[in-house]
């Protein structure tokens, strides 16, 4: 249930970061509001999820897994530059997230 709702947690944050590009600087309205929803959302969810995992494995996973993501979105959907370099950079942040929980596992 918990990595269910911190799921729902990336989504909502991920979600409004991409809302956040389309706001143009929090002048465009409706970005602008799905900027705030979607961060409302991220937010209240990830504390629901902090009732029963670490605030360090939670974060870990929220922070790690939404930067891949909106680097990834940014690359594929938003016609960002694309580079190895970039990617090796996800595939770090994404192997961080794993050793880290992996730590904490002891």
């Amino acid at each position: 249930m918990a990595y269910g709702l911190l799921a729902a947690a990336i989504a909502a944050e991920v979600a409004g970061t991409t809302a956040m590009k389309y706001s143009e600087g929090f002048t465009r309205l409706w970005p602008s509001l799905a900027t705030v929803i979607g961060y409302v959302i991220a937010f209240a969810l990830l504390a629901q999820t902090l009732k029963t995992l670490s605030v360090g494995t939670a974060y870990a996973i929220w922070a790690g897994v939404g930067t891949a993501a909106v680097a990834a979105i940014g690359m594929v959907f938003l016609h960002e530059s694309t580079s190895l370099v970039k990617i090796a950079g996800i595939a770090l942040v994404v192997a961080g997230v794993v050793v880290l929980n992996l730590g904490g596992a002891h």
